[in-house]
């Protein structure tokens, strides 16, 4: 049962989740092990959750909070479903780690090919970000060309050549849409990586022309996301896409579709089967592994073969790990039983719950919108009827003001990203009283910050 918390901050003073914050001080970085869960997005202390169950998690003062953020996205199921947790156990009483090929390998591998067509051939890595080091380096490799085109807004991971522009900064700081600026988005990187990084604005195909005409013949990858999500939810112009990938394919350039939010989200077949896309090369992690650290590289068989010994080099120990196997094939076949039942479950949801929001906005005068592709989706306080791209959002998008309502949000028992270039994620687990309990509190939170 949801109880209303007196105030979030304040609950964390007191009891375990205090002493959690006291000890992690002199242990780990701003109280976790990702600036992403620490103070920077929840104010004085981080939040440290102890269970999960469904839809709901407990944190370590045993407040209860139904949970839109499900682990970034990487729990479609809900969290401890009976299913993974069931295979997980029968993986880790037979052993985790053999130094060999598994049969588990081949036959997640063609699960994943069931459903995503254009995974020819297969390789497993354990994250977004290694899946994309593998893939641009592929790419490289396979045309013998060096440059790579990043969009603005999307995020590809934390490695050096693609941790740019992948952040709100004011607009005069962006340069031109023909010619923007490069932003690091760290210090630390090596000051070369990024001289073969193109950006170019999403959305916008002229200037992806323009790109592509200033480099002829250089460009070994265009690299994006099905949705751009790491600036809430924006996804394509109506066919933007579809235009990318035939650019691409006249310019001998490969098409590489990151799916590491989008694959086995937006639909069975991530984003390519929920736009009608073919990529060369495609990128899957997060909803994968269920909540373990599940990854994959997956493409045409004539361009993944380049990994083969004495071509595109790529090694891991872990990569492949068997009981994270395991748990990515329970997971897969749960989501797709009953000709996707789960699935559509997921979109019904995520629905209902944009639908409610947004009513409450036109009725409290509340100038936001909600986004969404599938069962992904993002709020964002604007006077615009939509974003469409990294420069709206980072020029008309009040992120204080979101804070200000997910803080609130918080106090109500409910768990939403307090990063406003995030997004929440309906699953499996989520329920119509999930849904009444959010749009209840959504609407004490706007009439407490002032509407």
């Amino acid at each position: 049962m949801i109880t209303q918390i007196d105030n979030c901050n304040a609950a964390l003073d007191t009891g375990k989740s205090k002493d959690l914050y006291q000890r992690s001080l002199e242990l780990l970085i701003e109280g976790s092990s990702s600036p992403s869960r620490g103070p920077a997005n929840y104010g004085k202390y981080p939040l440290y959750m102890q269970s999960g169950k469904g839809s709901r998690i407990w944190d370590a003062n045993g407040n209860e909070y139904v949970d839109w953020m499900m682990g970034f996205g990487v729990v479609p199921l809900g969290h401890a479903d009976a299913s993974v947790t069931e295979a997980i156990y029968h993986a880790a009483t037979t052993g985790a780690h053999f130094a060999t090929a598994t049969e588990i390998e081949v036959e997640l591998a063609e699960a994943i090919q069931r459903l995503v067509p254009s995974a020819e051939r297969v390789r497993f890595t354990n994250t977004g970000t290694e899946s994309v080091m593998a893939a641009m380096r592929l790419a490289r490799g396979y045309t013998g060309r060096a440059k790579i085109v990043k969009f603005e807004g999307h995020y590809h991971g934390w490695w050096d050549d693609v941790l740019l522009n992948s952040h709100p900064m004011p607009v005069h700081a962006l340069g031109l849409p023909s010619d923007p600026v490069k932003i690091p988005d760290s210090s630390g990187l090596n000051r070369h990586a990024q001289d073969d990084t193109i950006v170019v604005p999403w959305n916008d195909l002229p200037a992806l022309e323009r790109a592509i005409a200033n480099h002829p013949g250089q460009i070994a990858a265009i690299l994006t996301e099905g949705v751009m999500s790491n600036m809430g939810v924006i996804p394509q112009a109506a066919g933007y896409l579809k235009s990318v990938e035939k650019l691409a394919r006249k310019n001998g350039i490969l098409f590489v579709l990151d799916e590491t939010v989008t694959g086995f989200r937006v639909s069975a077949g991530g984003c390519q089967e929920y736009y009608g896309l073919s990529p060369d090369i495609s990128t899957l992690g997060k909803a994968l592994g269920c909540g373990l650290p599940v990854a994959a590289v997956v493409g045409r068989a004539e361009i993944m073969n380049a990994l083969g010994w004495g071509g595109v080099l790529h090694y891991g120990t872990q990569n492949g790990s068997r009981i994270g196997l395991f748990a990515a094939r329970a997971n897969l076949k749960k989501l797709t039983a009953n000709d996707g039942e789960a699935i559509k479950h997921s979109l019904s949801i995520a629905e209902a719950m944009c639908d409610g929001l947004s009513g409450l906005f036109t009725r409290m005068s509340v100038p936001a919108i909600v986004q969404r592709v599938g069962p992904l989706f993002q709020i964002m306080f604007t006077e615009r009827s939509s974003i469409s791209n990294y420069r709206e959002y980072c020029g008309h998008v009040d992120q204080s003001l979101y804070r200000r309502f997910v803080q609130k949000m918080l106090e109500s028992g409910i768990y939403m990203t307090p990063a406003p270039t995030l997004h929440f994620n309906a699953t499996v687990a989520h329920t119509e009283e999930d849904v009444s309990l959010t749009l209840d509190a959504a609407e004490r939170a706007l009439r407490a910050i002032g509407f």
